[in-house]
């Protein structure tokens, strides 16, 4: 039997292309496990399930490696599970990552190029970390601006301009713990000036 797993990493993305390609190859609807979150992540309920469900001789079809594993370990790890009980693994867009004949060849291929993918995901990780370093080192810093940062300019000069705390309030769509914050925040700095 054929068994589909299907997995995006966020809820912006969408899963259509993998089920059209899993129900084009002939895997049942019904049969195709469907899940959001990382593929870095060791615990995934639907792909615990799908493994715990499969029975001898199924053939578990993903679109592609990357859905089903992205580290080697997690995806070696994975295929021994999948083969321990039986069953195959095929990826309809990589033609090495088929285990439905026993071949010293297609294992081989599986080890080395689930590896190249680790190798790839571990280089861009170190090149966002080194990014990262060097924007720190010129005084920037990533993500984006607090709360207070980012409304601190309006609730100084709505408040100069003579605004309540409850005006303020509902123009900025903020707390008023933060507005008395931002307030608070504003005058310790013109203190420091002064």
């Amino acid at each position: 039997m054929l068994v589909g797993y299907a997995r995006v990493s966020t809820d912006k993305q969408v899963l259509d292309r993998q089920l059209d390609a899993l129900k084009a190859y002939g895997v049942d609807e019904r049969l195709i496990y469907q899940e959001t979150g990382s593929g870095a992540k060791r615990y995934r309920p639907e792909l615990k399930r799908m493994l715990d469900e499969l029975n001898e001789g199924d053939t578990v079809v993903v679109a592609e490696m990357t859905r089903i594993s992205r580290s080697t370990r997690d995806m070696l790890n994975i295929i021994d599970l999948i083969r321990e009980k039986g069953c195959n693994i095929k990826s309809l867009n990589e033609s090495w990552l088929d285990t439905t004949d026993d071949n010293p060849s297609a294992t081989m291929m599986v080890t080395v190029l689930s590896a190249m993918a680790q190798f790839e995901r571990d280089t861009i990780r170190v090149r966002t970390l080194d990014g990262l370093k060097a924007a720190n080192a010129r005084g920037r810093h990533g993500g984006r601006p607090s709360v207070r940062e980012a409304h601190a300019d309006a609730v100084v000069r709505m408040r100069g301009e003579g605004k309540t705390i409850p005006e303020i309030v509902e123009a900025e769509g903020i707390s008023r713990a933060t507005v008395y914050r931002i307030l608070r925040d504003a005058e310790e700095e013109t203190g420091k000036r002064e």
